[in-house]
C-alpha cells in the first residue's frame, strides 16, 4: 500500500458529492485539484501504512463530527477558490 494519507480520500468523495449542488464558477480539474489542496490544508492528516491501518482509520473515522469538519473543510475551499481562481476565466 505504502504511505497514504486517508483524509485525501474523505475530501475527494465530499468535494465530487457536493461540488455538482453548490453553485460554483468553475469546476475544472485546476479548480478541483485547488479545492483539494486548500480542504486538506486545513485538515488534521491521518496518514496509514498497511491496509490494516487503513480499515481501522477508517472505522475512527466514521462518525458526525468528522464528517462535518470535512464538509465545511471542502465548502470554505469552494467559496475560497471559487473566489480567487488561479487561471483565467
Amino acid at each position: 500500500m505504502g504511505l497514504h494519507n486517508l483524509i485525501e480520500d474523505e475530501v475527494s468523495k465530499v468535494l465530487h458529492k457536493v461540488l455538482p449542488q453548490m453553485d460554483v464558477k468553475c469546476t475544472c480539474e485546476k479548480c478541483q485539484m485547488d479545492i483539494a489542496a486548500v480542504a486538506l490544508n486545513n485538515l488534521t492528516p491521518n496518514y496509514v501504512v498497511t491496509e490494516q491501518g487503513y480499515a481501522y482509520a477508517k472505522a475512527n473515522n466514521l462518525n458526525q463530527q468528522f464528517n462535518a469538519d470535512v464538509l465545511a473543510a471542502v465548502t470554505k475551499a469552494i467559496e475560497i477558490v471559487g473566489n480567487n481562481p488561479k487561471h483565467e476565466q
